[in-house]
This record gives C-alpha cells, structure tokens and sequence, in this order.
C-alpha cells in the first residue's frame, strides 16, 4: 500500500463528516483543547517543529508565517482560509472539505489563537456550494461543542464569484472587501498589511487540516512521513489518462511513477497505455517528459532539478497520441480570458500568448515566445501573469514532446 491517510479520514470510517462524532474520532476536540492551553509562542513552536510548509503551491513554512503575523503591529489581525480553489485539474481541497471539513476549521481556529485574530474568514469557492453547505455544518457543530460563543473566534464564510484570479492572496482580500479582485502590489505583505490594512495571516485549506493533525498527535508523529526538508504528506488530484482519477495521500519524496502505477494510486496509464507527459502543478504549471517522470519524485528539491514544483498538486497525465499544441491552445485562452488586465504585460502578454498558440507558431516562434514571458514574469503585478508562460516554456524546453518532432 503506497497510500496514507492522515489529513483524509480512513476509508473505513462511517460517521458524518460534520458530525461531533467525527470531531472526536479525529481527535479534533483535543487539538483544539491543548492549543488553546498553550501561548502564541508554543504553538508556532511546534509548528516550526513539524517543518510544515504551505501546501497552495508557494510551499512558504508555515511557522515563518505565523510568526510574522503574530508578531506585526497592530490591535486587530485576521485569518483566512482559501478554498477558491480554480487552478485547472485541481480537487483536493474540494474532496477534503466534502471528507473532512472539521479539519480545516480546527486548524484555522488554531491560527486564530496563534497570532491574536478574533475573525475569520474561509472564503469558497462560488461552484462549491454542497462543500459550503457541509463546511456551514461543520462549523454549525464546533459551536454547539463549545468552540463558539462571543468570546470565541468569529468564523465567516465568504462565497467566490468564479473568479480564477481571487484564488491570489491579495485579489483575495479585495473580494473579501467588497472590492474587485485585482491583486495588490507587494510590498507591503499580508502579514503586515492585509484585509482592511490589517495583519492578515491566509493559508490554503490542506496547509490548515495539516495544523489539526499535527496537534491532533505531536511533530514527532507528524514527521515520519516525508523527506528531511519536506515533512509530512501531500494530497494530490490525479487525472488525464489515468486508470483510478481522483484524490490521493501520499508522502513527500514518493517517486511520481509510483504515483501513477501503484494499485492503489493510479493503477497504470489509460488511453494508449504509453505516457505522452505529465502536467504537474494545473495550468500554470509544468510539462513533463516521460524520462523526468520516471526519475523525479514528489519532493521540490527533485523537481526543482527538472525545472519544475508540486504546485496545488494537480498532476494531469496525457498519453502519447494527445496533440500537446492544441493543450496549450487551451490554456493560453484559459489566462487571456481569466487576467483581470489590471496590469498591461498581463493583460497584453496573455492575449499576444494565446494569439500565437492558435495561429499554430509556437515552435517557430520560438524567441519571441520567450522574450514575451521574460517580460511577464519580471513585470506583472500578481503570479497568474508571471506563471502563465510557464507550461509553454516547459513545452519549448522539450523538443522531445513535440509530436511532428
């Protein structure tokens, strides 16, 4: 068995995901008790201990940043949980909330107590709405347990209007705010200047279920599974041509073939049967050849190696008949049509991208091409215009993937 089962509950397990219940078969009731029994300073402590790292693709440690937060100026600070979860073949945090929405609240109600806010907010997703009505539940339950009450944390939920670009920290808070959500310039950050000019601490919904099962057990418990930089497990939304699509847990440092052939993970290529390439990370991800997946592993000093990162943890997998031009079509239209074009090499890169893809110039265009995306990603204001080259670089970097090679 490659599988483990930490942040998703065991298979076996029947209570109700928003249930008292299943707070505490998960031991959720007691990782709230010992972290509200312990200081701001213990708790980051042990946080730092477990070496969790952000888990929405930035994978910043975690204990740095509430640290930060915790020690900004400022009488009232905020926590938010993102689950506008729209990069493309990325789930995880959608399967997560529907198996275990206690989880993610117990962890952002840690954070609350961690860096001194008394609201929060879990911002959703706009098309998540049986996940909200569950998350609703869930917290519905933590209150009538105790955990509410006017001298607890104030908890929000916050619904997304479909937005790909309010998935960034900053486009965000403008949301949250009744704004449009355009990113901020940074500096200042988040930790420093957040929502309403406030230290705001904004972890992804897997980083936070990682939190309640850390001190659900102790970081001792926590760091059997992973590798000496990376601890802990990643959940990772397996698709394409794959024999078993869906959410998996699995440890840092895995081999991504395993990923992909282990029984209880992949259980081996669909479609033609011969693996074409691998886009790990969603759109503003990376392609992989069949070579580089057969050497690297989930850990991001691996892939580092072969230019790429985990990202959200999508890995999309596409046999050798799938034309990977037309790919790229798709997702150059993808950030043309989702830039919020509040900053010109953004709004004016994504559209030039998207025309060359589809007059069919991407290998002639070579140059140009990488000129263009040079200038995106040192002059756009946010991360979709300075990751969405980056699929198409990684396609150009390998001559080999080009079908007509």
């Amino acid at each position: 068995m490659n599988e483990v089962r930490r942040l998703l509950p065991d298979r076996h397990t029947v209570s109700h995901p928003a249930s008292p219940e299943r707070l505490r078969e998960r031991g959720f009731d007691q990782a709230l008790a010992k972290a509200m029994a312990m200081s701001s300073e213990a708790i980051i402590a042990e946080i730092i201990a477990s070496g969790i790292k952000g888990r929405g693709g930035a994978a910043f440690p975690t204990g740095l940043k509430w640290s930060s937060v915790n020690k900004a100026a400022g009488q009232t600070k905020y926590v938010v949980m993102n689950a506008d979860e729209s990069e493309l073949g990325t789930f995880k945090d959608r399967v997560l909330l529907e198996e275990d929405p206690l989880g993610a609240l117990v962890g952002l109600l840690i954070a609350a107590h961690a860096v001194g806010a008394r609201k929060a907010f879990c911002y959703i997703r706009g098309e998540y709405r049986e996940v909200e009505h569950r998350l609703a539940r869930a917290l519905d339950i933590l209150q009538q347990e105790g955990w509410g009450g006017p001298d607890a944390v104030d908890v929000e939920i916050r619904r997304g209007a479909g937005a790909y670009i309010a998935g960034e920290e900053t486009a965000l808070f403008n949301s949250i705010e009744g704004k449009r959500p355009e990113p901020r310039v940074k500096p200042p950050f988040p930790t420093n200047k957040g929502l309403w000019g406030s230290p705001t601490l904004i972890q992804n919904v897997e980083t936070l279920a990682n939190v309640a099962v850390l001190f659900a057990h102790d970081a001792a418990w926590f760091t059997q599974y992973g590798t000496k930089d990376t601890a802990g497990t990643k959940l990772i939304a397996l698709s394409g041509h794959i024999q078993h699509p869906g959410v998996y847990e699995v440890p840092f440092g895995m081999p991504l073939a395993d990923i992909l052939h282990a029984p209880d993970l992949g259980g081996s290529l669909a479609g033609s049967g011969r693996l074409g390439a691998v886009l790990l990370g969603g759109a503003a991800g990376t392609f992989l050849s069949p070579d580089e997946v057969a050497t690297s592993r989930l850990d991001y000093a691996s892939l580092g190696a072969v230019g790429a990162s985990i990202g959200s943890g999508a890995v999309m997998v596409f046999d050798d008949t799938v034309d990977l031009q037309w790919v790229l079509t798709k997702l150059a239209r993808f950030f043309a049509e989702e830039s919020c074009g509040q900053c010109v090499p953004c709004r004016i890169g994504t559209q030039r991208i998207m025309e060359i893809a589809e007059q069919g110039n991407l290998w002639t265009r070579n140059q140009d091409l990488r000129a263009l995306s040079q200038a995106m990603r040192d002059a756009s204001i946010c991360g979709l215009g300075q990751t969405a080259p980056l699929a198409l670089l990684s396609i150009l970097d390998r001559p080999g993937l080009r079908r007509d090679a």
